[in-house]
């Protein structure tokens, strides 16, 4: 028979040895929960029984919900910023640079599309609690900063059009990206799974390849 109070005893030795570990078991578990229901949909609780922990745990490590949501939105971001350096563009050909960021940016959003959901919900908050995350503007402008090199480098070469905007080619690959998510419900009802399948995910990859590098090359 399991004694509970070793088991009870054992758990909370690995919350003391692997602190960072439990926190990161939270965030994913709210990560999901935030994901499904919303900030006012999600109970601590919901996400305390995803993972088996308390929600004085919780509390303890995040203070209170929109404490622990802050820090999902912080993370969200921070993680899809820190997968676009690691691609490593800086001193590639500028057309393959940029061709491989919007198909990471593609990639990225089809598979996480926790990610979509999390975005869209905070854009029903209008933004709310992002206003509150002092490090957001600093994590995302990462990304126009790298655009701007590969932008300049383009122009440089007489290979991108001179009016090209990083900010401006930013919002294309981030709406053309972000579409296929979000609204892959109302779609498919209207018009049938067909650009849902791998086939048609790899047909649209391209074409949005296409529309954006063509979007920044000279007109002839």
């Amino acid at each position: 028979m399991v004694n509970s109070a070793a088991v009870g005893q054992k758990r909370t030795r690995s919350w003391k040895q692997d602190p960072d570990a439990v926190r990161a078991d939270i965030l994913r578990a709210a990560k999901s929960e935030f994901a499904k229901k919303g900030l006012a949909g999600t109970s601590v609780k919901d996400i305390a029984d995803r993972i088996q922990t308390s929600r004085r745990m919780i509390f303890y490590y995040f203070g209170d919900k929109e404490g622990l949501y802050r820090k999902v939105l912080e993370d969200a971001y921070s993680s899809i910023r820190q997968a676009e350096m690691e691609l490593h563009l800086d001193g590639l050909d500028p057309l393959e640079a940029l061709k491989r960021l919007v198909e990471f940016t593609f990639d990225h959003h089809w598979r996480n599309s926790d990610f979509i959901r999390l975005v869209m919900g905070e854009n029903i908050h209008d933004g709310h609690y992002m206003k509150q995350i002092k490090s957001m503007h600093e994590t995302n402008t990462k990304v126009i900063d790298q655009l701007t090199r590969i932008c300049n480098a383009g122009k440089k070469e007489g290979r991108f059009r001179e009016d090209i905007e990083p900010l401006q080619l930013h919002w294309e690959i981030s709406a053309l990206s972000f579409f296929n998510v979000s609204n892959k419900a109302t779609f498919s009802i209207n018009f049938g799974d067909e650009l849902y399948t791998d086939e048609g995910q790899a047909a649209l990859r391209a074409r949005i390849v296409d529309c954006v590098l063509c979007s920044v090359t000279p007109k002839t």
